[in-house]
């Protein structure tokens, strides 16, 4: 009875081998059995880093890397400090302080807080403080709105800013304006006081 359990099958063809087989193989210890001396551990060899993708390149900072954070539709970032940002991008509301390059508020998209910028597209809504280094640009649909001051400044056309508004180039020597003003050209609505 123990002969039936003892049959060996005929000679089949080799398979091929699997990717993943392959890789097991690679990985075990080349070292027969009976070739190790007695009380001596041989563990495998640690496997080497994937080699890298001929697609694939990587980012060099003297590329100029750049971050960029994303706050999607229907997302609320509150009470936070955001660094070392490149880019904002928001969509949803964010209320923060950052200091960053570049600021881009969608139509939808809310920030309220305190940013210094070097450059701020506004399609939606800001509300707070905005140091704007470079260049402010109000799109048609964007409303600014509390104390902010700005390099240089464009309001589209149904473009609305509020508040304490003065040229960065003004702060320097005299007291800022309170202004309101919806732009009804392309040109920049800033009002200025009259001494």
């Amino acid at each position: 009875m123990l002969d039936n359990f003892r049959k060996t099958n005929p000679p089949q063809a080799p398979r091929a081998q699997s990717p993943y087989s392959r890789l097991q193989e690679a990985l075990s210890p080349a070292v027969p059995e009976a070739a190790k001396p007695d009380g001596l551990k041989i563990e495998a060899p640690k496997p080497l880093p994937p080699a890298p993708r001929d697609d694939f390149k990587p980012l060099r900072a003297d590329e100029g890397t750049k971050s960029k954070l994303i706050v999607g539709p229907d997302i609320k970032l509150k009470g936070v400090e955001i660094t070392d940002c490149d880019t904002l991008i928001v969509e949803g509301r964010v209320e923060a302080s950052m200091d960053s390059r570049v600021i881009q508020i969608s139509e939808r998209g809310v920030f309220a807080g305190k940013a210094g910028i070097d450059m701020a597209e506004i399609r939606g809504c800001f509300e707070g403080e905005l140091t704007v280094r470079k260049q402010l640009l109000v799109c048609a649909t964007g409303k600014v709105s509390g104390k902010v001051r700005y390099g240089k400044l464009t309001v589209e056309e149904g473009g609305e800013i509020t508040g304490d508004i003065a040229s960065l180039g003004e702060t320097a020597g005299k007291a800022p304006a309170r202004t309101n003003a919806v732009a009804s050209t392309g040109l920049p609505a800033v009002t200025r006081p009259t001494v």
